[in-house]
């Protein structure tokens, strides 16, 4: 469904001063009726009516406007959150289908919630503080207990991990994330030199080399990997054999394991491998 079907001054509230006047405007358009909505919706489902689909999404943006106020503590713009909602509403009509029993008002709640929610996680905090479907759950579900209870206790914990089906450490690791706050790296603006803060960039030093230097130890680590498979290709089989599984893998083998897999002494493996290595050397550096 495209937005182009709600006029552009109500799907997106802009600025305090209009926002006032938006939700007025809004909650002046009639409510549907259950036999309105069961019809507008079957016309839009059956023969693509697009003004069908208009009229509902009309009808219930007052509905998005009455969920966003239930997210105006996060510090977020209450506009921005009913522009979140209103997409997740036109979502909403797009899937229902009237024939299952239930109001659009009921159904619409899932993806408005949801629109509201993935805004809210991309912009509660500069460090995203919950990625996977569990931690987004645990975060609402853990912010909303936070806000009666302050710090959980030990028995809370396990009652929240217990309701969530999660583990008691991913709710401790949300309530830290929780009570985190992001930190500037550079200095924020209109720091004088009298201030106590101290930025991250005065102390969090990269030990790495400089890009220069870094690029010339990957070029040597080259050019050495490249003459050690130059030497090796100089060796007879069994030679290349006893240094690979002498010198270049993890579980490197003993003298007399060698001697065992090729029937001779340890003495005779030590030698081959001495002339292996020298062989290697002079290819190197020739």
């Amino acid at each position: 469904m495209s937005k182009d079907l709600v006029p552009s001054h109500l799907l997106v509230p802009a600025g305090t001063g209009s926002l006032d006047s938006y939700i007025q405007e809004v909650n002046k358009i009639p409510v549907l009726t259950l036999e309105e909505e069961r019809d507008l919706a079957r016309r839009y489902r059956e023969d693509g009516e697009l003004e069908a689909a208009r009229r509902m999404v009309l009808a219930h943006l007052r509905f998005v406007v009455h969920v966003a106020k239930g997210y105006t503590g996060y510090g977020l713009a209450l506009g921005d959150l009913i522009q979140e909602g209103n997409i997740g509403l036109m979502k909403a009509v797009k899937r229902f289908d009237p024939d299952h029993g239930v109001r659009l008002v009921s159904f619409a709640v899932h993806w408005i919630r949801a629109e509201m929610h993935e805004f809210i996680l991309r912009n509660w905090r500069i460090v995203k503080v919950a990625t996977t479907k569990a931690q987004r759950k645990l975060f609402f579900n853990l912010r909303k207990s936070k806000k009666r209870l302050g710090w959980l206790s030990h028995d809370e914990v396990h009652a929240v991990a217990r309701d969530l089906g999660v583990k008691p450490e991913v709710v401790l690791e949300m309530e830290s994330r929780l009570s985190g706050q992001d930190v500037g790296f550079d200095l924020p603006p209109n720091t004088d030199d009298d201030s106590p803060y101290i930025a991250p960039v005065a102390y969090l030093e990269s030990d790495s080399g400089d890009p220069q230097s870094d690029f010339e130890a990957e070029d040597w680590t080259k050019h050495s990997n490249n003459l050690l498979y130059a030497g090796l290709d100089e060796l007879d089989e069994r030679s290349r054999d006893i240094i690979r599984s002498r010198w270049l893998q993890d579980d490197k083998l003993t003298l007399q394991e060698l001697a065992d897999r090729y029937e001779v002494s340890a003495e005779r493996i030590r030698q081959l491998e001495a002339n292996a290595l020298r062989k290697m050397r002079a290819s190197i550096t020739a």
